[in-house]
């Protein structure tokens, strides 16, 4: 395996927790807190603009991950629910609260997959596939979060 073929697994993974035996989709979003954060810090535009741009690498990564684990959407790609996870919080204030709600609720709809969550993951392949159901679980989690907020 190469030097780039092990980077790219090392960020899908989201540093290796990826490999968890059991609900590694779940300590993938875990290691989003420590990024959300970072963004915190910034004014909500640059918030904004960071998670785009996370955003995408996390596409371009799970593209070029999906061919070394040699199948369709691997549960060790993690990095999508780590770009999930972030959309879902991105110019909340960063609290206990806001965090744990963002989390159970993030995970209820991606692991629920309501309407169009689960026609964005049938309908696209690749990186593009693998990321953007999270996008749009985070999406519904932020809606949720701003309303209760």
């Amino acid at each position: 395996m190469t030097l780039k073929q092990r980077l790219i697994l090392f960020a899908a993974t989201g540093g290796m927790v990826g490999y968890a035996p059991v609900a590694p989709g779940t300590w993938g979003t875990l290691v989003g807190i420590p990024l959300i954060f970072l963004c915190s810090v910034l004014p909500l535009s640059w918030q904004t603009f960071a998670v785009v741009l996370f955003i995408m690498g996390a596409v371009w990564i799970a593209q070029e991950a999906e061919p070394i684990f040699e199948k369709k959407d691997p549960g060790a790609i993690v990095i999508d629910e780590i770009a999930g996870y972030l959309v879902a919080l991105v110019g909340l204030p960063v609290t206990f609260t806001s965090l744990l709600a963002g989390f159970l609720l993030f995970r209820f709809f991606d692991i629920v997959k309501p309407f169009p969550i689960r026609y964005f993951e049938r309908q696209f392949s690749g990186g593009a596939g693998v990321v953007l159901d999270d996008i749009f679980a985070g999406l519904y989690t932020g809606l949720v979060l701003r309303l209760f907020f």
